[in-house]
């Protein structure tokens, strides 16, 4: 079941390692690189929410979730091999959206999949073997431009504004990959029907169970929403501000349109539906992922400063140099793939022993000492200068990846009803994105103005955005508490 997931977490690593070598081979300068990675976090935002709301009312010969991770594995696998081809910044980016609606199509059934499928005692068994595939995928897409180089020769360098043969190459292995290993998930397991499905409603909270929100409350909030993202728009195009900030804006004034159309339809006395009803959802969420939400704020504005920032900030600060044609910028690159292999080793290992952790001191506890070892590790960059010690570093990273990769959907799952179970880990998902989309907004604004140019500080602001989430996820609601709560 969790095997497809070693194919997907390539197509992430190789993404995450390589997609700022693409862009500075191109062209890119430093303080460009957020607002070229924008395409992860907003295909993300809009894809795993419908991906989800869609599954949840999908069933066919292959289920409810397999259609749309073998449709999404197959659009990826194209992608794969037409990234590396970009000759133009324009065109890779644009190819950057393709991949990311794709891969994320692909991915969100993935946790849906395990939810439906095992009882509630195996969840985190069955959250943390997904973690194991991850992070031996990742392992695998981090490291192959480095295995292709000093195993088989491949060419690790090329002339200016040329991706290196051995990029090049890793993706298309990642294509073939990702296609055996999503195949063996899809054809070899099989769900639960709806009537299965349908038990567990019976005893677990169900859309009914959740009270609604009136139509005058999300009104009030749907104008709070729409103000304050005009008044954001209106401010930057006063000031000036990078045009990145005019993104949030668009985002929070649309989300206000949308609750306000939902309580439209409330006053008319009809229910939402398609994309409103995923609006009505958000609205309605569990405690659980309201608080869970503010954590993953600052989790994944943390981990996006890392995945952008790595490799120019070691380039910079350990090997001295900010030349991306350098043989030193090759090597500093080579190094930081070695590195995210390297935590991504340590998830995969980690994460077979949480579930004895969470059992001992609890999910909330085990997540927030996770991210503290995580931030302890973000730190450890700048606080190091000889680059063979870096891998002591990667051991706090790896420790919170984990428990990032798995916790969170644990306690979503069983926070969340039967019959939205699709929908709500997209909605999770949102709270992945949005801080990767401020991230993209002000990091290249912080990096060029506040911290002169030294992309290696804003490793050190991922450090402190990781210390806030632990302090936070230790405040997440009980979830038996909140079930009677909701209840």
């Amino acid at each position: 079941m969790c095997f497809g997931l070693f194919g997907v977490q390539i197509v992430w690593g190789l993404q995450n390692v390589n997609t700022s070598r693409i862009f500075q081979t191109l062209g890119a300068d430093v303080d460009q690189l957020p607002i070229l990675w924008i395409a992860a976090p907003i295909t993300g935002l809009l894809v795993q929410p419908i991906v989800g709301h869609l599954s949840d009312r999908t069933w066919g010969p292959l289920g409810r979730r397999r259609p749309y991770l073998f449709g999404g594995a197959l659009l990826t696998a194209l992608a794969l091999f037409a990234m590396p081809n970009a000759t133009t910044l324009w065109s890779a980016s644009v190819m950057l959206w393709v991949l990311t609606a794709s891969v994320n199509i692909a991915m969100e059934p993935f946790r849906s999949f395990v939810a439906d499928t095992l009882p509630e005692e195996q969840r985190d068994a069955g959250f943390a073997m997904q973690v194991f595939f991850i992070g031996v995928g990742a392992v695998f897409a981090s490291a192959l431009p480095w295995m292709l180089t000093h195993w088989f020769g491949v060419a690790g360098h090329a002339p200016p504004g040329v991706l290196p043969p051995s990029v090049r190459f890793a993706f298309y292995i990642g294509a073939i990959t990702l296609i055996a290993a999503v195949t063996w998930t899809v054809f070899t397991t099989s769900e639960r029907p709806p009537a299965s499905l349908m038990a567990d409603m019976a005893r677990r909270p169900s859309r009914s169970t959740i009270p609604m929100a009136s139509g005058g409350a999300m009104a009030w909030r749907g104008a709070g929403w729409t103000l304050g993202g005009s008044v954001i728009g209106l401010v930057t195009a006063i000031e000036g501000y990078r045009r990145e900030v005019f993104l949030l804006a668009a985002i929070a004034a649309l989300f206000g349109l949308a609750q306000l159309a939902a309580a439209w339809l409330r006053r008319q006395g009809r229910a939402p539906q398609g994309l409103l009803q995923i609006v009505d959802d958000i609205v309605l969420m569990p405690g659980v992922l309201r608080r869970l939400a503010i954590v993953q704020f600052f989790t994944w504005f943390g981990m996006f400063a890392m995945w952008v920032y790595a490799i120019p900030a070691v380039a910079a600060h350990h090997f001295d140099t900010n030349d991306v044609g350098s043989a030193a910028y090759g090597e500093s690159a080579d190094l930081v793939g070695i590195l995210f292999a390297g935590y991504n080793g340590v998830a995969a290992v980690v994460a077979l022993t949480l579930p004895r952790l969470e059992r001992l001191i609890g999910r909330r506890n085990s997540h927030a000492l996770c991210l503290t070892l995580g931030a302890v590790g973000l730190a450890g960059f700048l606080l190091i200068d000889d680059p063979s010690l870096l891998w002591i570093p990667i051991l706090g990273i790896g420790c919170a990846w984990a428990s990032i990769l798995s916790a969170p959907y644990a306690m979503v799952a069983s926070a969340v009803p039967a019959d939205k179970m699709g929908v709500y880990m997209g909605i999770h998902n949102i709270f992945l994105v949005l801080p990767q989309l401020v991230a993209s907004a002000i990091l290249g604004l912080l990096v060029e103005q506040v911290f002169g140019g030294q992309s290696i500080f804003a490793l050190g602001l991922a450090a402190v955005a990781l210390v806030i989430g632990a302090a936070i996820a230790v405040t997440i609601p009980d979830i038996e508490g909140d079930r009677r709560l909701v209840a």
